[in-house]
């Protein structure tokens, strides 16, 4: 298989509804034939409890640490690369070892034709008037070879936590072997996604929209077990937020101002983050150079100080600030302050 990227959804990108209509009779029409899409209950008994099947066993594999399994009846593109599995593992090893699993989704994937598509939009069950109804889900992957390809989502609790577990399998001959694997906790801080979404709730009420427009952030992400896939749960939260008509807040890569004193710093990106079970606030922004580390330092609490002074409402919010400092080769210097020491 080609290497396989996943295309990852920002928040903040949802499909029109108008423009779901029309792609699905495009689809329907002229490419149908290239990108399918079955949702668990249209895929044949066999089919899927081989995908289901396959799936548990790389989730036992991983619970126990057996990356070595894990790698052996992976794709070749992955096992070229396999450090992020293993780092991945490695980093929930606890919430995964003695989990028990239930499935919450299953999907068959497929593209046709003789060659790698850069970008693949996969619509999966019955969409309706106004875009996605409650069993649909649509998948934006890069650089997909042709093949069919399986996606397996299971909900794995233990003592420790909830946590999402999802592999992408790709059929090579009989076999469905690891094309991706995927981590992700279902509570951040000691909560769900439906607790952050009723304080978004409460602080759009209050009038505080940065936080609101932040716990929806956090709330969206907890309900999107994968990056590369969107269902109604994610559109209407999209859709609250958008209600908010926020101007100052970076997203879809675009960048905003922040002034602090006589420096204008560019943001990148604003976004909360669990440390324990306090909630921080991550404030990236670009700089030309991180190699001087007291420069960095004065500017990260100078870009802290005027983001709490700015938006004071984040103090009520989250237990501290961290600003990182990002420089054109990705490197970052990154500085905490703890409300309390933001003065």
């Amino acid at each position: 298989m080609a290497e396989l990227r996943m295309h990852r959804v920002r928040y903040g990108i949802r499909i029109p509804s108008v423009w779901v209509a029309l792609a699905v009779l495009a689809l329907s029409t002229l490419s149908a034939r290239a990108q399918n899409c079955q949702t668990s209950g249209d895929i044949d008994d066999a089919t899927r409890a081989a995908i289901t099947a396959a799936a548990q066993r790389y989730f036992d594999a991983a619970a126990k640490g057996d990356t070595a399994s894990l790698r052996q009846n992976a794709v070749a593109s992955i096992i070229a690369d396999f450090s992020a599995i293993e780092n991945t593992i490695k980093g929930h090893q606890a919430n995964l070892a003695g989990a028990q699993t239930t499935v919450r989704a299953v999907f068959q994937l497929e593209l046709e034709g003789a060659a790698t598509v850069p970008r693949s939009e996969f619509y999966c069950g019955v969409f309706g008037k106004t875009g996605q109804t409650s069993g649909s889900a649509v998948f934006y992957l890069d650089n997909l070879a042709p093949g069919r390809y399986g996606v397996v989502i299971l909900d794995a609790a233990s003592p420790q936590a909830r946590t999402y577990f999802s592999v992408i399998l790709q059929q090579t001959g009989t076999d469905w072997k690891l094309g991706g694997l995927y981590v992700k906790p279902a509570q951040v801080a000691g909560h769900d996604g439906d607790w952050f979404l009723a304080r978004a709730r409460e602080y759009k009420t209050k009038g505080q929209l940065h936080n609101s427009w932040l716990f929806y952030v956090q709330a969206r992400s907890l309900i999107s077990p994968l990056p590369f896939m969107s269902t109604l749960a994610t559109d209407k939260l999209y859709d609250e937020a958008r209600s908010l008509q926020l101007s100052d807040v970076p997203s879809n890569g675009e960048t905003t101002d922040l002034a602090a004193g006589t420096a204008t710093y560019k943001l990148t990106a604003l976004f909360p983050e669990a440390a324990g079970n306090d909630l921080d606030l991550i404030v990236k922004y670009q700089t030309p150079d991180v190699s001087n580390s007291n420069q960095c330092y004065q500017s990260n609490v100078a870009v802290i100080k005027a983001l709490v002074a700015k938006h004071p409402e984040v103090r009520e919010a989250f237990a501290a600030v961290v600003a990182r400092a990002v420089d054109p080769s990705g490197r970052d210097y990154g500085t905490l302050l703890t409300m309390k020491d933001v003065k």
